[in-house]
């Protein structure tokens, strides 16, 4: 074919005389994605990126180097707002979308889902949905939710008297098992409680699970250090000092557990999958439910959403598509099977050929879906402070658990110094 100034200038007129959406869609749209909590998902994350990008062949998705955990995610994404280096898509902490709305960071989703037909049936849980609003907007999508839960080698359970049809429903029942498991055999440790776990999750689980609170309702004053509190910081020492819990960080507890050589550990059921990889058939593995002492108890979920960041109008077009993909039933299926999490749609469960079977199958991945009768969002403190309150909270606790700190003398000091970190009110 030979190719005539006339038939190029033709083309070239036929080329303008394409509406704007069509032009623009005919070139590829690459969306830049942060993402943190790497240890969990980085290879998640890179096949949901394939799988869409297989289906939206107009769209690249290339990712920032991820972040250790939901902390450094904040950081990062607070220090772009301001350097005006914002991915088009990040994946945060529940519980850190609120300072990021505080920052005028995150694009509404609200009207990208009331225009689009698909939504309807992408099985988007009311109740999981309103994890991912706040301020009214809906901030973000979930894309692995998670609740806190026990997790059991059943073959040191048994030989230290347990019941694996029996297993314990109160903090006391846990610590009395932990110490019959630490003194079955030479180098058995019996009991860890994950309380590093990011955002304070771990501690909040215990304030709610006692009907506490950890601010009061206008958010003027500490509320954590009441009865729930006091509960929960003698539970956390009576862990070390009655279940022998050892002062040890997660990472080395986790490959302990792993290897069969720690009985119990509390942790975010988004470490299933890893433990279900790193455990093959060396002993049996068992799930339960975490421990609910208080009246109107609740469980704060944990996890992440797919936040949008995109100013640009084809930008935010594609970054909707990339959220409503690895938020919807293909890339919840893809994510349940890698880790532990839940997904924000139902419609994965309800349909055979997605997660029906894996959950028959699965029944360990069944305890944190059980648990959602009695789930609440994961507290965000409000204010300038926010990840500082994180860290006087952590370094209290590691006083008890290093025992350099009584229970009751700890939460004194964890109230008092995050009291002082609150925004003050203007009367």
């Amino acid at each position: 074919m030979i190719l005539t100034r006339r038939g190029l200038l033709g083309a070239a007129t036929a080329s303008l005389a394409l509406p704007l959406y069509a032009r623009a869609q005919s070139r590829e749209v690459e969306l830049s994605v942060q993402y943190g909590n790497a240890g969990t998902v980085r290879e998640l994350m890179e096949d949901v990126a394939a799988a869409f990008m297989r289906e939206n062949p107009g769209i690249r998705i290339t990712y920032r180097a991820p972040e250790v955990d939901y902390e450094a995610m904040l950081q990062r994404s607070l220090r772009d707002g301001i350097t005006r280096n914002l991915p088009d898509v990040a994946y945060h902490g529940l519980n850190r979308q609120r300072t990021l709305v505080e920052r005028d960071i995150p694009v509404d989703l609200q009207p990208f889902m009331q225009a689009d037909a698909e939504v309807a049936g992408l099985g988007y849980s009311e109740s999981l949905l309103s994890l991912g609003q706040v301020s009214g907007k809906q901030t973000g999508i979930g894309f692995a939710l998670s609740t806190p839960i026990l997790y059991y080698n059943l073959d040191l359970l048994r030989r230290a008297g347990g019941d694996p049809e029996k297993l314990p429903t109160t903090w006391e029942e846990v610590i009395a098992l932990g110490r019959a498991i630490h003194g079955s055999s030479e180098g058995i440790a019996g009991l860890f409680f994950d309380w590093q776990i990011t955002g304070n999750w771990a501690w909040q689980a215990q304030i709610f699970s006692r009907g506490g609170g950890m601010l009061n309702a206008e958010e003027t004053q500490v509320a954590f250090n009441g009865a729930a509190g006091r509960a929960a910081a003698a539970d956390l020492a009576a862990m070390v000092t009655q279940g022998r819990m050892p002062d040890a960080r997660e990472a080395t507890m986790f490959a302990e557990f792993s290897a069969g050589r720690l009985g119990i550990i509390m942790c975010s059921t988004a470490q299933l999958g890893a433990f279900n990889r790193q455990i093959g058939g060396r002993f049996p593995l068992k799930t339960g439910r975490f421990p609910i002492p208080g009246p109107n108890p609740r469980l704060p979920a944990g996890g992440m959403v797919a936040m949008m960041f995109a100013r640009d109008a084809a930008k935010q077009q594609a970054a909707w598509k990339f959220i409503k993909f690895a938020t919807g039933p293909i890339g919840g299926t893809m994510m349940v099977n890698h880790t532990g999490y839940m997904p924000a749609s139902t419609v994965p469960a309800e349909r055979e050929e997605l997660l029906g079977r894996f959950y028959r199958e699965n029944p360990n991945h069944l305890v944190a879906i059980r648990q959602q009768d009695v789930i609440t969002g994961w507290y965000a403190f409000p204010g300038q402070n926010a990840l500082k309150i994180t860290d006087v909270i952590q370094d209290q606790l590691q006083s008890v658990v290093a025992q350099r700190a009584a229970p009751e003398a700890a939460l004194d000091r964890m109230a008092s110094e995050v009291q002082a970190l609150l925004p003050r009110r203007r009367s």
